[in-house]
């Protein structure tokens, strides 16, 4: 097979660039050439804002298969969809399950916000729903591939290496709300493999990506962080009122976590029995933790994704909430 990524030089491109090597495809990658790409793998350059250098870089080439994972600018993702029209036979948009009208995500039917194809910039939401209608505008079957929290190797964001840091430091580490809370996510690799096969297999439209809520638990993966270390870390479980009232933030300064109600009711309980029906499985957490954290020790953490907050619990709201607890 012969496959175009656009972009595949960072945490969900790298993947499916990974995942499509190991079946042993002709892998071609469109992106800056900021980063160089992996070996074996064909790198086509050109800026992605510039539609003009990137109609003309596609102009020659052929793909049975492409995905792209742009999560910028709207109109971006338009004008590649648009210039690979002719060039490609099918296409899939890594997008997002932030599409859905908060508080009313349940599947797939839930409802979606507005979004404007040609949109130059918005909230994360809004421009996610955009560039997936400017992708289905110019390949009406496109994959969409809503995807839930992604960890994993190479991530990029910083959620799941800022825990495993914390946690390798050792000492007592703030643990928020109830240790068996329900979580939610879906690893990289196992994003890429459903995405290639679900290409492979001519599926279409809409697929929420995450594994069932409760695959984990907030426990199980702090403790999974702790094994993965091999650290003297004390998990120090504060109750979620406290940990509000103290002033912390949800999913940006305690990563990954959120509260059980209020605005968050119903997070993290989306229901993914389509994907699963159609062949997404879900490694153990303990293992994409370990993989983590091997990725960390071997290559160091990766620069900031542009346009994203910092993750992690600040020092002084630690010592309060640890010093609250005692």
């Amino acid at each position: 097979m012969r496959l175009l990524v656009l972009g595949g030089t960072r945490f969900a491109g790298r993947a499916v660039v990974d995942d499509a090597l190991a079946r042993g495809w002709d892998v071609t990658t469109l992106n800056r050439g900021s980063t160089p790409p992996a070996a074996g793998v064909r790198a086509i350059v050109a800026d992605r804002t510039d539609p003009a250098a990137v109609a003309s870089a596609l102009e020659a080439g052929t793909w049975d298969l492409a995905v792209d994972t742009w999560s910028g600018a709207p109109r971006v993702a338009t004008a590649t969809a648009a210039a690979l029209t002719g060039h490609v036979a099918r296409l899939a948009y890594v997008s997002s399950i932030s599409v859905y009208v908060w508080g009313q995500h349940v599947d797939e039917t839930s409802p979606v916000v507005d979004g404007d194809p040609a949109a130059d910039q918005g909230a994360y939401d809004a421009v996610k729903r955009g560039s997936e209608l400017g992708v289905v505008r110019s390949f009406p079957e496109a994959l969409l591939a809503r995807c839930g929290l992604i960890l994993g190797p190479h991530e990029d964001v910083g959620r799941l290496p800022w825990w495993l840091t914390r946690i390798a430091r050792g000492g007592d580490v703030v643990a928020p709300g109830r240790p068996d809370r329900p979580l939610q996510y879906v690893d990289v690799r196992d994003l890429a493999r459903w995405v290639l096969d679900a290409l492979l297999a001519g599926r279409s439209g809409p697929y929420d990506l995450v594994s069932r809520s409760g695959h984990t638990t907030t426990r199980e993966l702090l403790e999974a962080c702790v094994a993965a270390t091999g650290s003297t870390a004390r998990l120090v479980w504060v109750p979620e009122a406290e940990v509000l009232a103290a002033g912390a933030e949800p999913w940006t300064q305690l990563p990954i976590w959120v509260p059980e109600g209020g605005e968050w009711a119903g997070f993290l309980e989306a229901d993914p029995a389509k994907a699963s029906k159609a062949g997404l499985r879900c490694r153990p957490v303990t293992e994409t933790v370990a993989d983590t954290w091997a990725w960390l020790q071997a290559d160091g953490p990766p620069d900031d994704r542009p346009g994203r907050p910092r993750h992690g619990l600040p020092a002084d709201l630690e010592r309060v909430l640890l010093d609250g607890s005692r």
